[in-house]
C-alpha cells in the first residue's frame, strides 16, 4: 500500500491517522508541490485533479482522503464499528464528513493555509466560518466522547487534523473544552499518528 501526499497536508493526515489506527502498513510517498508535481504527470495519472491525498492499494488507486477513509473502513474493518453500518448512524457520519470537506475546510484548514502556506484566502473570513463550526461541534459533543454514537468513527479521523491545529491558522481553542477533550480521545486512539506542528498561528499561551 502507497500513500502519496505532504507531512503538513490534514488531508493527507487523515489518511495516515486511519492507517495507524487501523494497524495498515504501507509506504508513503511525498510529493513535491512546491515543484508542481502534483500538477504533472505522472502524478495526475493517479488523480487528474492533481490533489493530494492519493492511496495506492494494489490495483485500486483512489484519490480524496475522506472517500479513502470510507475505502479502508469498508475494507479493512470488520467490526463495522469506523463506518456503522446502521443507516441512522452512517448517515451522521456522512455528516461530518460532509463538514470536513465543508466548514472545516473552509474554516481552520482555510486559515492555516494562509498563514502556514501564504494561501491567497481571506483569512477573517475563514476564522469566522471556524468560529461558527466549532461553537456547533462543542454543543453537540457535551457529554460525548465521539462525533457519532459511542465508538470512534471515520467522521472523527476527517475532523481531528484541521482542529487540532486550527491555532496555527490563528483560531483558539481555548473557548472550547468539548472539542479539546474529543481532541484528546484521538490523540489516545491505539495507532493515533500526529501530524507535524508548525510555528505559525498563535502563542502556546494564546491556544
Amino acid at each position: 500500500m502507497k500513500l502519496y501526499g505532504i507531512p503538513l497536508s490534514g488531508h493527507t493526515h487523515r489518511a495516515q491517522l486511519f492507517l495507524g489506527v487501523l494497524n495498515l502498513p504501507h509506504e508513503f510517498v511525498s510529493v513535491n508541490l512546491g515543484a508542481g508535481e502534483h500538477k504533472q504527470q505522472p502524478f495526475l495519472s493517479l488523480n487528474a485533479f492533481g490533489e493530494i491525498p492519493v492511496l495506492q492499494d494494489g490495483d485500486v488507486t483512489l484519490a480524496d482522503s475522506n472517500a479513502i477513509l470510507v475505502y479502508l473502513a469498508s475494507k479493512y474493518d470488520d467490526t463495522g464499528r469506523w463506518l456503522p453500518r446502521d443507516p441512522l448512524a452512517a448517515a451522521n457520519v456522512q455528516r461530518w464528513l460532509s463538514a470536513a470537506a465543508g466548514k472545516i475546510a473552509y474554516g481552520p484548514a482555510a486559515a492555516r493555509l494562509v498563514t502556514v502556506f501564504n494561501a491567497p484566502r481571506d483569512h477573517e473570513v475563514a476564522k469566522d466560518i471556524a468560529a461558527r463550526l466549532f461553537d456547533v461541534m462543542e454543543q453537540e459533543l457535551q457529554g460525548r466522547r465521539w462525533l457519532v454514537g459511542e465508538h470512534a468513527s471515520i467522521a472523527d479521523i476527517a475532523g481531528y487534523s484541521y482542529v487540532a491545529h486550527a491555532p496555527e491558522g490563528g483560531v483558539s481553542l481555548k473557548p472550547y473544552p468539548n472539542i479539546r477533550a474529543w481532541l484528546d480521545n484521538v490523540r489516545a486512539l491505539p495507532g493515533f499518528v500526529a501530524m507535524p506542528a508548525t510555528k505559525a498561528g498563535l502563542a502556546p499561551e494564546e491556544v
